[in-house]
């Protein structure tokens, strides 16, 4: 993520390197410059700068920077501040400015408040996943919007079903609609996911009412309420109570009616909600009813089942065929290599099945990224039924597809011998929003490519 400060070219007297390790000293010690006539070693007033951040020579303010107890004082200089923040030159040169030699900034982490003088002084962005939420969060405070949009690029291409639902606690605080919304397409698209990561206990109420509201994501209820009684047992923590099961009814609140309990199978309230002491008698006797009865009870639960995502199909053969010598297995590989140029989730493949009647089929399948990192394999049974249409086989979670990348999709199938088959394969298939390019891939070991095989459609959330 860091953009590059100096043009590639060496000098005789300092080269890029000798100036970058001069600011990571800075960063560390608060240097001053040694010797007269430095000016003379740096050619270019973005270098001279540079040589500026975090050093005490000719400082006129000094900051204060962390909680009480974690603080650091940072020198600057109040004409390059205000040249890059609108903030910073309020604070030093407008109608309102005060004459202070020291300012306190306790709502600011250190190493986020550098690493925006960094950006300031240097021209440089430079981002860790450690402190990138910090970071944004000055950013904001002091107007610096080309580090932010940098914040927010940085999130966005690391956002995952582990951190999604602390990112959207945090893009609803920041106001970054953009990064809302990619948050919802994984939380949507691997809500289990989502919900059981270690984050989703760490997000405010407002956020997790939110989530409970969602009508796409697509999620088992059950799993909807054992994350929220996880995220209620957090809270309970957090204001100091036992995480009884009435402190946690307590602090869910009316976020409890969000998860639709009329929605789940009869066995799983049966023998989960129904025994763990969540409701209340009434509400499980209503509940019961509301199963069995033809005169059902009114209830404060939402009762209609969420409607999830609706699987899009990529099909990238023109037609298929069969023959009376193919398509064979015996153990071999059938795979694809393929990228995306939006993000996408992978919820399985639609493969083929005998050309000879009925017949079921053992299908490993996998998916890797550049061929060599699995990122999801499932053992999974399916039936044909003699006909040329494909059939589904999914993941026991969508996997994430990022863009320009190439996957690999492979299938591992064990059953009837002969199969359909697709031919006149594409290239490149436009799927809604959603461009797919194709290429063989050095995995195949049964025959199948581009232009004919197995694996015809892959299956996906976008």
């Amino acid at each position: 993520m860091a953009a590059e400060l100096f043009p590639a070219k060496k000098l005789a007297t300092v080269t890029p390197t000798a100036v970058q390790q001069y600011q990571q000293q800075n960063v560390r010690n608060n240097n001053t410059i040694q010797g007269c006539n430095w000016q003379g070693l740096y050619p270019t007033i973005r270098e001279r700068n540079s040589v500026m951040f975090n050093n005490e020579l000719m400082a006129d303010i000094h900051f204060v920077v962390g909680p009480p107890g974690g603080t650091q004082r940072v020198p600057g200089h109040k004409y390059v501040l205000a040249v890059g923040s609108s903030v910073f030159h309020a604070m030093f040169y407008g109608e309102l400015a005060e004459d202070k030699d020291e300012i306190r900034i306790p709502d600011v982490e250190p190493a986020s408040f550098l690493a925006m003088l960094k950006y300031i002084y240097c021209d440089e962005i430079d981002l860790c996943a450690d402190t990138v939420l910090a970071t944004l969060y000055a950013a904001k405070k002091y107007i610096v919007p080309h580090l932010a949009r940098a914040c927010v690029n940085f999130l966005e291409t690391s956002l995952s079903a582990r951190n999604a639902c602390v990112l959207l606690s945090q893009s609803c605080l920041f106001e970054e609609p953009d990064l809302t919304q990619r948050c919802w397409e994984v939380i949507d698209a691997q809500a289990e996911l989502a919900l059981r990561s270690e984050g989703f206990c760490d997000i405010d109420a407002q956020t997790l009412e939110s989530i409970l509201r969602r009508e796409t994501l697509n999620a088992k209820e059950m799993v909807v309420l054992e994350a929220a009684l996880s995220w209620a047992e957090a809270e309970c923590h957090r204001q100091e109570l036992q995480p009884s099961i009435e402190n946690k009814r307590l602090v869910l609140g009316k976020n409890i009616y969000l998860i639709r309990i009329p929605a789940m199978a009869l066995d799983d309230f049966a023998n989960g909600v129904a025994q763990s002491g969540v409701l209340t008698l009434n509400e499980t006797n209503d509940i019961f009813l509301w199963y069995t009865a033809a005169k059902k009870p009114e209830l404060k639960f939402v009762c209609k089942p969420r409607k999830g995502l609706t699987p899009q199909r990529c099909h990238r053969f023109q037609s298929c065929a069969y023959r009376s010598n193919q398509w064979r297995y015996r153990g071999r590989c059938d795979s694809i290599q393929f990228a995306v140029d939006k993000r996408v989730f992978i919820a399985g493949f639609g493969l083929y099945g005998s050309s000879c009647g009925s017949a079921e089929y053992q299908a490993k399948i996998e998916l890797k990224r550049q061929g060599s990192v699995t990122l999801g394999v499932a053992i999974i049974k399916y039936f044909s039924d003699g006909s040329s249409n494909t059939f589904p086989v999914f993941f026991e979670y969508p996997v994430q597809i990022e863009p320009d990348t190439f996957y690999t999709a492979s299938v591992v199938l064990d059953g009837n011998e002969l199969s359909y088959f697709g031919q006149e394969g594409m290239t490149e298939v436009q799927c809604g929003k959603v461009t797919f390019q194709f290429q063989c891939s050095s995995d195949s070991t049964n025959g199948t490519g581009v232009q004919g095989g197995q694996i015809p459609e892959l299956i996906f959330y976008a």
